[in-house]
């Protein structure tokens, strides 16, 4: 199974510059399907509707599924460069437009492919980038007279407790990256006496910023 995998760290990040007096905006969603990445697109065609090019790409884990368009602007000027960026990234489950409005004076094929790079860049750089690794999720119970010993070992194996139930025995609900648990019952077998073991109830991707 897929280990881990990268999507903006934000819903929604936004940045603009103007190059040659064309203003270029570039504008980045995380979006889970193909239906919610046109939708983005169209309400920035419909928002800006003056604009004179819409050109996008997006990216979707499921499928491993790649669209862009260039939107007007001569042929691999914009939406390729903008699929660039996002697959430099290693970003799924994106989306990115880039609007412009033409200023007046032409940029050339290789300023278009500049701007537009430059308009995904800083759209990635407004939302930030967020590594979703896989984790298991555990379940483990445990005397109320081993619990500081419990407590001690299992940030040593990156362990982070969601939750604490206190009953009969001290119930915790604990995270850690998939893979490690045998590693952790050992540990706690050799300091409980055997008495305290944990097992994995679920298995799930969990984030953190990385950019």
């Amino acid at each position: 199974m897929e280990q881990s995998y990268f999507v903006p760290f934000a819903e929604y990040g936004e940045d603009a510059f103007t190059e040659k007096r064309s203003k270029f905006t570039g504008r980045l969603w995380r979006v889970e399907t193909p239906e919610e990445a046109t939708a983005k697109i169209k309400a920035m065609r419909e928002k800006y509707w003056d604009a004179t090019h819409h050109c996008y790409a997006y990216i979707l884990r499921e499928g491993n599924l790649m669209r862009y368009s260039d939107d007007g602007e001569p042929q691999g000027t914009a939406g390729m460069p903008i699929l660039e960026v996002l697959r430099h990234e290693k970003l799924v489950n994106v989306c990115c437009v880039v609007t412009r409005y033409f200023g007046g004076i032409l940029l050339g094929t290789g300023g278009l492919v500049r701007a537009y790079t430059e308009g995904a860049k800083v759209a990635v750089a407004a939302a930030g980038v967020s590594e979703m690794s896989l984790f298991s999720v555990l379940l483990l119970a445990c005397p109320y007279n081993l619990f500081g010993v419990v407590q001690q070992i299992l940030p040593q194996h990156d362990c982070a407790v969601e939750e604490t139930d206190y009953g009969a025995d001290v119930t915790l609900t604990v995270t850690q990256p998939a893979g490690r648990l045998d590693a952790l019952n050992t540990a706690l077998a050799d300091a409980t006496a055997g008495r305290v073991a944990a097992e994995e109830i679920e298995t799930r991707f969990m984030g953190r910023r990385i950019k």
